[in-house]
């Protein structure tokens, strides 16, 4: 069995070790050390890493750690005998904001617990976030209260004790969350006048070192919430993102930061008097180019009034849309070609009444400019890529 040096120093960032076995593994190696300052992934928190030096100078990268059955594997893209000699060093920062998330997490968990008897029946963390999941919902006022409190706890900077018991010992605790059906030795971290849980995780030695606690965003999640956070030097660097991110608005919308969210809504509004004036004046310029199509069809051997459109400027919206005022018309027998972006879109529909199939004449179109498509019979669509001459193809379809 490894030893888990990170049990007993937690600030330990080094140590020398013997590779005990070298498993292969789908990409590289999973190396068994006789001890080791590397924590694997579990219990919610993500696994460290850094890299093996060996007596040889080289220095190999451990990409992750994880536990199976029972054995911890580093993963590296290189084969060690057993016996070699190395030094294991951790990527520190990386390990910090571990232990900075971790327990930050057990803070505000404790923080919704003490203060609204809230359980967090869920915990994760990655690269980019860490969540909790709350078993009941809470109101912004109440989490504003939580995260308050979490942070008044790093800023007393208590003390954080871990100890081992059995589970008989540790159910007369006043823990915060207990699973009656693990038994034997337990891993109990404590924080001073605060949570107490078991848990298998790395924590700084007192709350101070975790910097702060700044949740993010919330959400409805099935009958409670979850809770989006970061803590220490991530909160910090998120926050200064999100600062940087606010001035560039307010500079753009030339007003003071604390008006964005009055300026945002201003916009909005303009925006959408805009986009209510481009809809009505292109109904009206849609009502005037069907009112010339009419003017300029002409009607077949089968009493269908046909509908031609060929154009190297319509945007696929307006299309659709003229598409179907002219599926409106009775009779109507509707082509809508047009160019854009690379590709012939066609679109193709018969009115109430007309005689035809759509579908048959969407194969002639395919099989014409090799393109790809398919409907109903009386509407139906397709596109090919854009070629020399395609408007007078299209006409002999026609």
């Amino acid at each position: 069995m490894t030893k888990k040096l990170f049990e007993d120093n937690v600030m330990e960032k080094e140590c020398g070790a013997v590779v005990e076995n070298c498993v292969p593994m789908k990409s590289g190696f999973g190396i068994v050390l006789d001890q080791t300052v590397f924590f694997p992934e579990g219990g919610g928190q993500l696994s460290d890493v850094g890299w093996l030096e060996t007596e040889a100078d080289e220095k190999i990268p451990v990409t992750h750690v994880r536990i199976k059955d029972g054995i911890i594997l580093h993963e590296i893209n290189k084969e060690l005998s057993v016996g070699t000699r190395v030094n294991a060093v951790l990527d520190w920062q990386i390990r910090f904001d571990h232990m900075q998330q971790h327990c930050g997490e057990h803070l505000l968990s404790y923080a919704f617990w003490k203060l609204f008897g809230c359980d967090n029946v869920g915990f994760h963390m990655n690269s980019e976030i860490v969540t909790i999941d709350l078993d009941k919902a809470v109101s912004l006022k109440e989490i504003h209260r939580a995260e308050e409190l979490a942070n008044k706890q790093i800023q007393e900077n208590k003390i954080i004790r871990v100890k081992w018991m059995s589970h008989m010992e540790a159910a007369k605790l006043n823990l915060r969350k207990f699973n009656e059906k693990i038994t034997g030795m337990l891993r109990i971290v404590s924080i001073e006048g605060s949570d107490t849980c078991t848990c298998c995780g790395t924590h700084p030695p007192a709350t101070g070192m975790v910097g702060l606690v700044k949740i993010f965003h919330t959400e409805k999640h099935k009958e409670g919430m979850r809770i989006y956070f970061l803590c220490g030097r991530l909160a910090l660097q998120a926050i200064t993102q999100r600062l940087e991110a606010l001035a560039k608005a307010a500079r753009t919308l030339s007003v003071k930061d604390e008006e964005i969210a009055a300026g945002v809504a201003r916009l909005s509004e303009e925006n959408r008097q805009l986009k209510k004036n481009s809809h009505e004046q292109g109904e009206m310029l849609m009502e005037y180019q069907v009112r010339d199509l009419l003017a300029a069809s002409h009607t077949d051997a089968r009493g269908n009034i046909c509908l031609t459109v060929l154009s190297d400027t319509l945007t696929a919206n307006y299309a659709k849309e003229l598409a179907k005022h002219l599926a409106k018309i009775p009779k109507a027998q509707a082509l809508i070609a047009y160019a854009f972006n690379g590709r012939i879109n066609y679109i193709l529909s018969l009115g109430n009444g007309a005689a035809g199939d759509c579908r048959k004449v969407l194969r002639q179109i395919n099989d014409m400019l090799n393109g790809q498509g398919g409907g109903k019979e009386d509407f139906a669509q397709g596109s090919a890529s854009v070629q020399h001459g395609w408007q007078e193809l299209l006409k002999k379809i026609i």
